[in-house]
């Protein structure tokens, strides 16, 4: 009996030690998926000339965008391979697919050098990314989940996204630094390319730190592990759980790229502030990101998922669009900080409470399927497309706050999610329809 708190003590720093080996791959991820939106401007110069402006950074959103068209894909192909052979190997797999998309963006000539091949060389890379990706944020979660002490699941599934905001602070960060050291002209010419490669030369370390993951006990105790043919079969069978995901994470992921990967952008050509202006306020929504996500899942912990998913959704709803409005009216720094940061609290809040929501309405031997087919669906419609249609709706509305619209029909489709998956049942006290089946 006296062994026991000394053996809680022992446990905890490999907890500890197990969340950050496992969200070190999101962290690569998100590190190159904003630094891609960030210089897009540059990157449309030196991979996709066209003969406008807005049509050389239409086709860069729109490769962004493709990559997210491989997410489904990999969600059910490498969500499956990580539902058979365990959390480890898997999420490992991923990790390596990911890299090689990284290493090819990072050197690949421009068009002036290699012609056709340049655009295509970083659209490959782009797909790459995306197949890895449409499971990794699923494998990461569900084992978070699986690792998390009884009653604090919200919390520790929050590091999942939190490890992502750790991303963008750290590359706004050495964008801010570059844009005070080099001239315009040295970025545009080959300054954009040194973050990409800072992404290349971290990737040992979170090989290694990935490498020595302990498999979750959860999975371990599993005695049968479904095939690739089960698993697509269990998807169809409960294509309800999946559809009504995907429109739950509608809202996290078109917030998030919104007011992390457009943003910068949108600073820069649509309200012409400085570079360092749109880095600065980026970094800190995402050091504002990193705060809000763990208070929003431990909130869900303590008052339920529900509550918090309507609250956040409906506060999201009504006030994306007066905001937007608000910061477009008399553009400068200090408006644009107070206006994301307004949606970096409501995206917090309500990401802290949907990541571990979403993996409690999937079916537990397909989890990390079910989770990433729904994720990667709605990235693939709301989130990726984000930056490319909020240009677009600029440009065809002459409207600067119409991305407010999209924004808010993301929270319609996360009000309308959270009311069809917590219908209240007699005892159910408005907990997931999969948790009350089983139970």
């Amino acid at each position: 009996m006296s062994q026991r708190p000394n053996d809680a003590v022992s446990r905890r720093p490999s907890k500890a030690g197990a969340v950050v080996r496992v969200t070190a791959g999101n962290f690569l991820e998100q590190f190159d998926f904003f630094l891609f939106g960030f210089y897009a401007t540059h990157i449309s110069h030196v991979f996709f000339p066209a003969t406008s402006e807005f049509a050389s950074l239409m086709m860069t959103f729109a490769v962004f965008g493709a990559g997210f068209l491989m997410r489904p894909l990999g969600a059910i192909v490498l969500g499956a391979y990580i539902d058979n052979v365990g959390r480890r190997k898997g999420l490992v797999t991923t990790l390596a697919i990911m890299a090689s998309g990284t290493v090819l963006i990072a050197f690949v000539p421009g068009y002036a050098t290699i012609g056709l091949a340049a655009p295509v060389l970083v659209l490959i890379g782009r797909l790459l990314q995306g197949f890895s990706a449409g499971a990794e944020l699923g494998g990461v979660s569900v084992y978070l989940a699986e690792i998390a002490t009884p009653g604090r699941k919200g919390f520790y599934t929050s590091w999942q996204s939190a490890s992502q905001q750790v991303a963008i602070v750290v590359s706004a960060a050495l964008g801010f630094t570059l844009s005070l050291t080099l001239t315009a002209q040295q970025i545009a010419a080959w300054g954009w390319r040194l973050p990409f490669l800072v992404g290349c030369m971290i990737v040992p370390v979170i090989f290694a730190l990935r490498r020595s993951l302990q498999e979750s006990d959860e999975f371990k105790q599993r005695k049968r592990h479904p095939s690739l043919g089960e698993v697509f079969r269990s998807m169809v069978a409960n294509a309800g759980a999946v559809i009504g995901g995907t429109m739950l994470v509608a809202l996290t992921t078109t917030a998030f790229y919104l007011i992390t990967v457009y943003a910068p952008t949108f600073g820069k050509s649509v309200l012409h502030l400085s570079s360092a202006d749109a880095l600065l306020v980026t970094l800190c929504v995402g050091v504002s990101n990193f705060i809000w996500l763990p208070i929003g899942g431990t909130l869900s912990d303590r008052i339920g998922r529900r509550p918090v998913l309507l609250i956040f959704a409906g506060l999201t709803l009504v006030s994306a669009y007066p905001v937007l409005t608000f910061l477009v009216q008399a553009p400068n720094f200090t408006r644009m900080l107070i206006s994301l940061l307004w949606l970096s609290f409501l995206y917090g809040m309500y990401n802290g409470a949907m990541i571990p929501a979403l993996t409690e309405v999937m079916p537990a031997d397909v989890r990390v399927a079910g989770f990433s087919l729904a994720y990667s669906l709605a990235t693939a419609i709301f989130g990726g497309f984000t930056p490319a249609l909020s240009t677009y709706l600029i440009h065809v509305t002459g409207d600067k706050a119409a991305p407010g619209y999209w924004m808010s029909l993301a929270a319609l489709c996360a009000i309308c999610a959270t009311l069809a998956l917590y219908r209240r049942r007699p005892g159910g006290q408005g907990r997931p329809r999969t948790e009350l089946a089983a139970g």
